[in-house]
């Protein structure tokens, strides 16, 4: 993907004006302060037994509409997706997950990744728990070799744009995923080249 490329295309997105975020019937907890100075955490592999945590640590941006709900026995089967920061008690402070696409016949592009399901515990928040997160997202996809990635966002994306992610087209990004997204959320695609 040439950097020219990376452009924003709102004329594909009409379907989204005006639409609001998904409402759940799930009761949503209520926000938690946010910690002026976290623990030092680690960034490691999820594993299955992970997957409660995840769903748990997921349920507040489920609520808010920034995430799509996705069952217990999704996480532990898509555990080898997910990193993890975990505090040094043990406790999951965030997680992001990253699924290769392999390049699609045709059409001249080389395989890109896609981040998804990035969340970072209120306590956690603007401590460097998600910086991290992203930082050893980028070092795992650099390391399967894949030529860009892809995230879809309803917030401001401010992390992802400091990180060197740009505004991009859905006609860019992986066909499969694309297909997934659900166009009443109004998320922005956002893309980095690698």
């Amino acid at each position: 993907m040439k950097h020219a490329e990376v452009l924003t295309d709102r004329a594909l997105r009409p379907w989204n004006r005006g639409r609001k975020a998904l409402i759940t019937a799930t009761p949503c907890p209520a926000p938690l302060p946010h910690a002026l100075l976290a623990p030092t955490s680690r960034v490691r592999g999820a594993r299955p037994e992970d997957a409660a945590a995840l769903a748990e640590l997921s349920r507040p941006f489920v609520c808010s509409g920034a995430l799509r709900e996705r069952p217990v026995a999704l996480y532990a089967a898509r555990a080898a997706d997910f990193l993890v920061a975990e505090a040094p008690d043990g406790t999951v402070e965030g997680c992001v997950g990253l699924r290769a696409h392999p390049a699609e016949p045709g059409e001249g592009r080389g395989s890109a990744g896609v981040v998804y399901n990035f969340c970072v515990a209120g306590p956690s928040q603007g401590s460097g728990v998600g910086a991290g997160l992203l930082r050893a997202a980028l070092a795992r996809a650099r390391a399967q070799t894949l030529g860009a990635l892809f995230t879809a966002t309803t917030g401001d994306g401010g992390l992802f744009l400091r990180y060197g992610f740009a505004p991009t087209t859905v006609r860019l990004a992986p066909s499969r995923w694309v297909e997934s997204l659900d166009p009443r959320r109004d998320a922005r695609i956002l893309a980095r080249t690698l």
